[in-house]
Order: C-alpha cells, then structure tokens, then sequence
C-alpha cells in the first residue's frame, strides 16, 4: 500500500485524504489541530512535516498563509529536512506566486519537485470528487502524481511552467466572486416580485443563465440557509487582493469583479463576512437602496 503524505489536513485536506484513504491510500497527515477526524476517517497522524517527508514519496500540503507555507518547507521540522531525490511535494493552497515560487529552487536542490497545485470546489464538492486539480511546474513530476490525483478527483489539469496553476485559480475565483454577486441581486429581485421561487430557480440552473454557483447558492439564498459554511466571504476576499495586483500588472481592467469587490466590503462591514456562507450575499443585496443616477 502506497503512503501519500497531507499536511494541513483541513476543510480541502480532509476530503482529498478521505477519498485517497477510500482509493486503497495510506495516507499520512499532519495538522496543528486536532487529528482525531483524520484518525477516524483511517488516516495515520505524524508529529511534523518532516516525520511526512521521510515516509511519502509525494506529500500533498494546503495551509492557509504564507507564513505557514515557509514553516512547512522551512521550519524547523520542514519539509526541507527531509527532502531527497525524486520526491514530490505540491503546494494546493491560494498564495501569491513568488511566495510559493521562491521553495522550488531550494527543494530541487535536493532532488525534490515542488509544484505550484490549486483546488478549484468547495469542501462539498471535493469530498464527491468533483473539485478540480490545477497543476503548474515540472512536467515529468505532474505526470508522476497523476495517478495519485486520480484517487481524490476526476479531474486535473496541468498548465505548464509554475505559475500557471495559481493565475488560472485566480482567474476562477474572479468568476466565483461576481457571480455570487450576480446570483443574490437575481434572487432577491426573484424574492421581491414574488415569482415561484422553486420553479425560478429550476428554469434558471438549467437555462442559459445559470452557473455552478447560481446551481449552488440559490436554493440557500432562498431559504436564508448560511450555515454550514462552505466558503465564507472573507475566504474569498482573501484571493482579491491578489486579483487586483496581477490583473493591475498585466494591464486589464476588472470593473466587474471591482464593482463585486465593493459588495463583499459592504458584507465585512455588515459583521457577515466571517461567520456564514456565502450565500449571505443575498441579505448584503438586500440592503442595499436602490439609486437612480
């Protein structure tokens, strides 16, 4: 039985080593929380990073800051530690570019690949194998892990040299922020006009304005059902930022996702961003007046 290693095992991690463990994986993993869900799940825990590297050939790692990125690799008991020759480590989580570039130099100088991998779903959507694997850097090390990938997800993609998987996330994630912008001011024009709500939004979903998160968060929106939280807004604010620096690098101007931008403030400043899904959208919408310019 092959052994895979997964620091970070949170709300993606935990999903992605349920489905590897549920392929025929032993699958190692290492937190700084508590294990006892990995555990349950037939997960096998390790004290650190580097107990993961001496074991697993690939080591899967998704932790949320760059500061947790740098003690994962470079920690006392970092990945760096027990980096060797042909090992892979791919990196899922959303970081800007160079902070997660800036490991590979390091790591291939033990022999090690270090891949720039993203997650395109929500927690729900991992979990019934449905998120999509992005990939970027060595092309012999993605091909390598394909098989692995294959064990949590029906779907990766490899895009070239590193980089390439963190601009395409990005680019997601401009998409996912202004259509659930989009999907609460339809909802709560639906909402208001007093149409059949459950018949809207069955035409819609189908029809040719719907989208994944219209599909999604509609029904939610409709019931006012924040909880449990899939993805909260303030876990999507934390890509816009990065959003707005590249697209401002590149010179391509963003008025929609600018104006969306300005709706998930109007969320933080509601006290709405941190505790609900984000279908909360809808109550943000809501209270907003309607102007006439």
């Amino acid at each position: 039985m092959e052994t895979i290693g997964f620091v970070g095992v949170g709300k993606i991690g935990m999903p992605i080593s349920e489905n590897l463990i549920k392929s025929g994986y032993r699958v190692l993993g290492y937190r700084r929380g508590s294990l006892a869900e990995f555990e349950k799940l037939g997960g096998q825990p390790a004290k650190s990073p580097a107990e993961i590297g001496k074991q697993c050939d690939v080591v899967f790692s998704c932790v949320p800051t760059v500061e947790a990125v740098d003690e994962v690799v470079n920690g006392p008991d970092g990945l760096i530690h027990s980096a060797r020759a042909g090992q892979v480590i791919v990196e899922l989580g959303s970081h800007p570019i160079p902070d997660k570039q800036k490991h590979v130099a390091p790591l291939a100088a033990k022999g090690a690949a270090y891949l720039d991998g993203e997650v395109s779903g929500t927690p729900g959507m991992v979990a019934a194998r449905k998120g999509v694997i992005y990939l970027g850097g060595d092309a012999d090390a993605a091909k390598k892990i394909e098989p692995i990938i294959k064990g949590f997800a029906d779907l990766s993609i490899y895009f070239g040299p590193f980089g390439g998987a963190s601009k395409v996330k990005l680019i997601n994630n401009l998409l996912v922020s202004i259509n659930i912008a989009a999907a609460a001011e339809a909802m709560a024009l639906g909402l208001k006009a007093g149409v059949d709500i459950d018949a809207m939004i069955k035409a819609v979903a189908n029809g040719s304005g719907g989208s994944t998160q219209f599909g999604i968060r509609a029904p939610w929106m409709a019931q006012r059902k924040f909880q449990p939280i899939q993805g909260s807004p303030a876990l999507l604010s934390h890509y816009f930022g990065m959003i707005d620096n590249w697209a401002a690098s590149i010179g391509v101007a963003t008025p929609l996702f600018d104006r969306a931008v300005e709706l998930y403030q109007h969320c933080a400043d509601m006290g709405l961003d941190k505790d609900n899904d984000v279908a909360v959208m809808i109550d943000v919408l809501n209270d907003i007046p309607r102007k006439k310019k």
